[in-house]
């Protein structure tokens, strides 16, 4: 990928590195593990982004 970025594609980037972490421990207790994991977790190798 190209080191100079636009910033809508950089933003959209970032969008998609901050909402790829595990669902926090205290939300698996507090809705009694009914959410056990993030269904959007995302691998680098495995899906690719449509940015």
């Amino acid at each position: 990928m190209a080191r100079n970025k636009p910033l809508g594609r950089k933003l959209r980037l970032a969008s998609a590195t901050k909402s790829n972490n595990p669902v926090p421990v205290w939300v698996i207790m507090k809705t009694l593990r009914k959410v056990r994991y993030n269904y959007k977790m995302r691998n680098w190798r495995r899906q690719k982004l449509k940015v």
